[in-house]
């Protein structure tokens, strides 16, 4: 269920009888056909054990089920959007970020201390993701929330990728990513309120990153 990209604040995706696609609740902006919308309490496909964490750490993002046959409008807060087509990997995202998604993708939750350990929890609570990140994985769309552009920038063994955890949005692939310090001279200006870490991320995939270091 492709997303057409209207502007880079809208997006449009079909709606077909027996399938089925996942937004945040306010994101529907105008739709044509017969669609229904219903909350969903179950935190998608995942269903309740996978959201559980997130319910618990009070960093679930209520969903909407989105189903019938028509087309949907779907924009939300003037933030700009990303559409990120997946192919069977596992696209890494905050829950706040995401504004609607395939049916078919399966969602789940990953907690930050099993990749970096203590220090994973530490980039949890720097990125402003908490100790859970969202994770969709299989075939199909995604349309993510950010400020500003967004560019992806591509991951490989030979070249990992450092990141400001303020303009991290989302990645993708066989990516592992560890917090690190690194005093320059943002700090040595007075600027060092977070732009003492970044993200390392390393490993074959790419990750999202906005033109601004201002979270939603």
């Amino acid at each position: 269920m492709p997303f057409r990209e209207i502007n880079s604040k809208m997006v449009e995706a079909t709606v077909a009888p027996g399938q089925t696609m996942y937004s945040q609740r306010g994101a529907m902006l105008a739709y044509k056909g017969e669609v229904s919308f219903t909350p969903n309490i179950q935190g998608g496909q995942g269903g309740v054990m996978s959201m559980i964490g997130r319910r618990m750490a009070n960093e679930a993002t209520p969903l909407m089920t989105v189903e019938g046959s028509g087309t949907v409008m779907f924009g939300h807060g003037g933030h700009h959007i990303q559409v990120i087509n997946l192919s069977g990997d596992t696209l890494y995202v905050e829950a706040d970020r995401l504004l609607a998604f395939d049916g078919t993708l399966q969602q789940g939750t990953m907690f930050m201390g099993s990749q970096g350990g203590v220090m994973g929890m530490v980039r949890g609570q720097v990125t402003g993701q908490g100790l859970f990140t969202t994770t969709l994985k299989g075939h199909g769309a995604v349309a993510v929330m950010a400020h500003g552009g967004v560019i992806e920038v591509p991951i490989t063994p030979q070249r990992p990728v450092h990141v400001d955890p303020q303009a991290y949005v989302a990645h993708h692939g066989d990516v592992r990513n560890k917090l690190s310090t690194a005093l320059g001279w943002r700090d040595m200006v007075g600027r060092g309120s977070g732009e003492a870490f970044q993200l390392e991320l390393s490993g074959n995939g790419a990750v999202f990153v906005q033109a601004s270091e201002e979270k939603l």
